[in-house]
């Protein structure tokens, strides 16, 4: 059994999809950051930096943290997603999603989103990072199926749930023909539909 400790983010819902994508049972334990229980001391405990998400493993008695590193131990753990004649591209493209799309479009979220008018340098710069990631996404996928070739794998899983956030961002996910595909033919994915609501919200992935 999986513990996720988590709340209803992008970085939460990759684990959650990831969870339904392999069928590993698994609990939500919800972590609610309004309050700030990401910084209580038995979190810390397994979260040294206070981020969600942290999974918690019964067979094999670890705490993984970091969406990045819980992915990778998951797909190794169920062999899926992670094939091995393609670790350098599927690593490259989670780095990517790492470093680059959750933290620059979550700070445009942070901007324009959820303090708009606050600051517009803010809402400007990450604006056009994020307009420059989507280009950047579709450019990419209009060599491949995936982000790492042709095969689903968990770069594709790690990267969803951002661009799920699309009508945030008014940028215009159909205006990316090869990026819309993708983030389509995911969305019917029956473990993503039911990982994206896996705080039972109601949620569904927009069109």
């Amino acid at each position: 059994m999986i513990e996720l400790f988590a709340s209803d983010t992008p970085n939460g819902k990759k684990i959650s999809i990831m969870l339904e994508e392999i069928n590993l049972p698994y609990k939500v334990v919800p972590v609610d950051l309004s309050k700030g229980e990401q910084f209580e001391e038995k979190f810390v405990k397994i979260s040294p930096f206070s981020k969600i998400p942290v999974i918690s493993d019964s067979e094999t008695k670890k705490n993984v943290f970091g969406s990045g590193a819980i992915l990778i131990y998951l797909a190794e753990k169920s062999n899926k997603f992670y094939d091995k004649d393609n670790k350098l591209n599927i690593d490259q493209w989670l780095m990517a999603q790492m470093g680059l799309v959750g933290p620059m479009i979550g700070q445009y979220h942070s901007f324009y989103r959820f303090n708009k008018g606050k600051s517009k340098y803010g809402e400007e710069r990450y604006f056009k990072i994020t307009k420059d990631l989507y280009s950047r996404l579709n450019m990419r996928l209009s060599e491949s199926t995936y982000l790492a070739g042709e095969n689903y794998s968990i770069a594709d899983i790690a990267t969803w749930p951002w661009i799920a956030r699309h009508k945030w961002h008014d940028i215009g996910l159909k205006n990316h023909e090869n990026l819309c595909r993708w983030y389509e033919v995911i969305s019917t994915r029956e473990p993503v539909k039911k990982g994206y609501d896996f705080m039972g919200a109601g949620e569904i992935p927009k069109p």
